[in-house]
C-alpha cells in the first residue's frame, strides 16, 4: 500500500490547541466495526455503548518532564536535553542542542544544579548518552526542573500540565501521553463499573519515535520505533479469562492495542515485558482485542494505520471526513473515537 493511501485533508483551525472542560465532554464519533452508519455523541455517552462484562485495557503510563532547560557547565552556555528512555537507573538516552558542542565528557546542570549530568557517549541515532546525579527522589528533582512536551502541532502553553496527564497514570516514563484516555473521568468510571464493566492494565512508555512521520512511500518498508511495555501476569489472566468466555475486549488507545497485539499468539495473552516495534496495518489479523477507544490521528501516521486495520482504511478515511465536516477537533487534546 502507499502511504497517500492513509492521507486526508485537515484545516489547521481543527487542531486542537487545548482540552476542553470537563474531560469528558468531548465529543465522541462512534463508528460501528463491521458495517452501520457513524453516530455523534459526547464522551460522556461512552458507557451506553458498552455491556457488563466488556473489559476496557488501559495504559497506565504517565507523561515525565522529560525536557531539561539547562547550562553547559564551565561555559555558561545554553543546553537543552530531551529524556528519551532510561537505560540504567543514572543513564538516559537523550537528545540534546547544541548538538555540536555538546560532546563526551561535556558537564551539564539544570535546575541552579538541583540536577547535573555528564555526557558519556553518542548514539547510533544521533542523540547522546547522559549519565544525572542528584540528591533525593528523581521524579521529584525532575518534576521542579522539567517540563512536560506537547506534541510539536500544539502551539499553546498549559496552564496545568495535569491536562496532558490521564486520571489514573501511575508510572512516569512517557514523552508523551496516551491521549486515548484523557477523556475519562471519575464519574465516567463509576457509571462503568456500576453496568458490570471490568478493566484491565498494561504498560507502554510513549516514545518520541511517535511523531516522526513516515517517509516510505510503500509503508511496508516503514520501520517502527520500539517502546517499553509491560504486561503483569495477572492482567494476563483477566484478559485471557474474557477472551475464553466471549466478553469483547476493547483497547483505550492505540499503545494498549500495540501492548496487548506484541504479546498475542493463537488469540491468548502473555505477560512479560520488553521492548516492543510491533507495526499494525491494513491486512493484520487482529489476535486480542475487539474494539478500540482513540483519538483522531495525523494523516500519513501509523496510529492511523493501525485504526484502519481494525476497521477499514476507506471506511475510517470516510469517517474523518465526516468529522472534519463536522468540525471535531483533532489530535492530541481534540476529541474520541470509538469503534466497535
Amino acid at each position: 500500500m502507499h502511504l497517500s493511501d492513509f492521507d486526508y485533508d485537515l484545516p489547521k483551525e481543527r487542531i486542537a490547541q487545548t482540552p476542553v472542560m470537563p474531560r469528558d465532554s468531548a465529543r465522541l464519533l462512534y463508528l460501528p466495526k463491521n458495517s452501520g452508519p457513524s453516530q455523534h455523541e459526547h464522551f460522556f455517552d461512552l458507557p451506553d455503548h458498552l455491556k457488563p462484562g466488556d473489559l476496557l485495557v488501559f495504559n497506565k503510563t504517565r507523561v515525565i518532564p522529560a525536557r531539561l532547560l539547562g547550562r553547559k557547565c564551565g561555559t555558561g552556555g545554553q543546553v537543552e536535553c530531551f529524556l528519551l528512555h532510561q537505560a540504567e537507573a543514572d543513564l538516559w538516552d537523550c537528545l540534546v542542542k547544541p548538538g555540536r558542542r555538546l560532546q563526551p565528557g561535556t558537564r551539564l546542570e539544570f535546575g541552579g544544579g538541583q540536577l547535573t549530568a555528564v555526557i558519556e557517549d553518542r548514539t547510533e541515532s544521533g542523540g547522546r548518552l547522559v549519565r544525572f546525579q542528584w540528591e533525593g527522589d528523581f521524579q521529584k528533582v525532575l518534576s521542579q526542573v522539567g517540563v512536560v512536551p506537547l506534541p510539536p502541532y500544539i502551539h499553546q502553553s498549559l496552564n496545568d500540565p495535569e491536562r496532558y496527564q490521564t486520571i489514573y497514570g501511575n508510572r512516569p516514563g512517557s514523552v508523551a501521553a496516551p491521549t486515548a484516555g484523557l477523556h475519562f473521568t471519575e464519574g465516567i468510571f463509576g457509571e462503568l463499573e456500576a453496568k458490570g464493566v471490568e478493566f484491565a492494565e498494561v504498560i507502554l512508555h510513549v516514545g518520541l519515535g511517535t511523531f516522526r512521520p513516515v517517509e516510505a512511500n510503500a509503508i511496508e518498508d516503514h520501520v517502527m520505533h520500539k517502546e517499553y511495555f509491560e504486561i503483569t501476569e495477572e492482567n494476563a489472566l483477566r484478559i485471557n479469562r474474557a477472551k475464553e468466555e466471549g466478553r469483547r475486549v476493547i483497547a483505550v488507545g492505540t499503545t494498549s492495542v500495540r501492548t496487548l497485539e506484541s504479546m498475542s499468539a493463537e488469540g491468548r495473552l502473555k505477560a512479560g515485558s520488553g521492548w516492543t516495534d510491533i507495526y499494525i496495518y491494513p491486512g493484520y489479523r487482529f489476535q486480542i482485542i475487539d474494539g478500540l477507544i482513540t483519538n483522531f490521528h495525523l494523516p500519513k501516521s501509523t496510529l492511523l494505520m493501525l485504526v484502519s486495520a481494525l476497521a477499514g482504511r476507506e471506511r475510517v478515511l470516510e469517517a474523518y471526513r465526516e468529522a472534519v465536516l463536522r468540525e471535531y477537533r483533532f489530535f492530541s487534546f481534540g476529541d474520541a473515537m470509538l469503534i466497535l
